[in-house]
C-alpha cells in the first residue's frame, strides 16, 4: 500500500511539473485604457511584454499612466492565475497545494 501511494505521488509530481512547463509556454493578454496599455503574461505570471501607446504618455498626468499600467497588469495576473488554476486543478482534483498557483 505504501509503495502504491509513493508511486501515485511521483506520478502526480511528474504531471504537475509538465503542467507547469506548459503554463510557461501559454500566454494571455490584457489591456486598459481602450488598448493604450497592453500586457502579455504567461501562465506562470511572468510578464512577457508591456506596450504603451505614445498617446497614453502625458508628462502632465503621470498618475493616469500609472493607473492604466496597474489595471492592465492586475487583469493579466488574474487571467493567468485563472488559467493556471484550471490547468492544475484538473490534476489535483481541486486540492489547494501551496506554491502551485
Amino acid at each position: 500500500m505504501n509503495k502504491f501511494i509513493m508511486r501515485q505521488a511521483q506520478e502526480l509530481q511528474a504531471k504537475l511539473a509538465k503542467a507547469q512547463q506548459e503554463l510557461a509556454n501559454i500566454t494571455v493578454k490584457a489591456s486598459s485604457g481602450g488598448g493604450a496599455v497592453k500586457i502579455t503574461i504567461n501562465g506562470q505570471q511572468k510578464i512577457q511584454s508591456l506596450k504603451i501607446s505614445p498617446e497614453a504618455i502625458n508628462p502632465d498626468d503621470v498618475e493616469m499612466l500609472e493607473d492604466l499600467v496597474l489595471t492592465a497588469v492586475n487583469e493579466a495576473i488574474a487571467k493567468s492565475q485563472e488559467l493556471a488554476a484550471q490547468r492544475l486543478g484538473k490534476l489535483t482534483g481541486g486540492l489547494k497545494i501551496p506554491g502551485l498557483t
